[in-house]
């Protein structure tokens, strides 16, 4: 009873929302299906941290950058004052989020999106790399579009292997990851790396972990009973990309995949050697 008490106190101190010079940003960089959404479940128990959805900030900041390719812009080339508006990108979007520490997930680790964080970002950078061999990351979409319908690969191919291959287009979700993650490793003294299977086995460690690395108050938080993600009252969509798409498990526990069995022998050869 205490404890829900306490609860309510806390979201009702951080609907009041935060000045934004008191929030702190950290990154969040990992494949789909590799526990992003389960990640986030968790730590979101906390009221003062969120971990967002797949965000929009680092496709804003490209485009926002590409501008200066565009011959309007070299018409009259005015760089300082959209560098101002890239620098502010971050401050303005979170304006109005009322948790006090937000955990941005996206590919912020790719080499170009790196570059343009190191100009515009300028404050301490610490990202969080949840990292899954790609064989269980693959084996997890087969389970997926194998039992769902509306999955949006299922528009795209017939066989599983050509599916897979749809999903592992150079200018994809995974590609991106996957070029995030490599890049991260050049960088260990800012970025904490958690493996799938440590978090679905021994989930309260590599929290505990989490928040060290973060420097920030440590939560007591459950795992069992999750709930699926709703972050500031707007959950996932997944009728855009196919239905049950981000929907987890109410416990955490590490569980065999059986439609691993399933990866085509083609798909194995040209991507099985990519473990973490």
């Amino acid at each position: 009873r205490k404890k829900m008490d306490r609860l309510k106190q806390l979201k009702n101190q951080y609907c009041q929302g935060l000045p934004q010079k008191d929030k702190q940003l950290f990154f969040l960089v990992a494949m789909p299906r590799s526990g992003n959404t389960l990640f986030a479940s968790i730590i979101n128990q906390n009221p003062s941290v969120v971990c967002t959805a797949n965000s929009i900030t680092l496709e804003i900041m490209k485009d926002l950058h590409l501008l200066k390719q565009t011959d309007v812009f070299k018409n009259y080339p005015d760089y300082k004052s959209l560098d101002n508006v890239l620098d502010l990108v971050y401050d303005n979007y979170y304006k109005n989020w009322p948790q006090q520490y937000i955990i941005d997930r996206g590919p912020v680790m790719t080499t170009g999106n790196f570059e343009l964080m190191q100009k515009h970002y300028k404050r301490p950078f610490k990202c969080i790399v949840i990292v899954r061999d790609l064989m269980d990351v693959l084996a997890s979409y087969i389970k997926w579009f194998e039992n769902e319908p509306t999955a949006f690969v299922n528009r795209f191919a017939n066989t599983i292997e050509g599916k897979l291959s749809e999903i592992m287009n150079s200018k994809g979700a995974v590609a991106k990851d996957l070029e995030a993650i490599k890049n991260a490793y050049n960088y260990p003294d800012i970025c904490k790396f958690i493996k799938y299977d440590d978090l679905v086995s021994k989930p309260e460690q590599c929290i505990n972990e989490v928040y060290k690395f973060l420097n920030i108050p440590y939560f007591e938080h459950q795992f069992t009973n999750l709930q699926q993600i709703n972050i500031n009252g707007i959950p996932y969509d997944d009728t855009i990309i196919g239905n049950n798409m981000h929907k987890i498990k109410t416990e955490v526990k590490k569980e065999y995949n059986p439609y691993i069995e399933k990866i085509p022998q083609r798909i194995k050869e040209k991507y099985g050697h990519i473990k973490f």
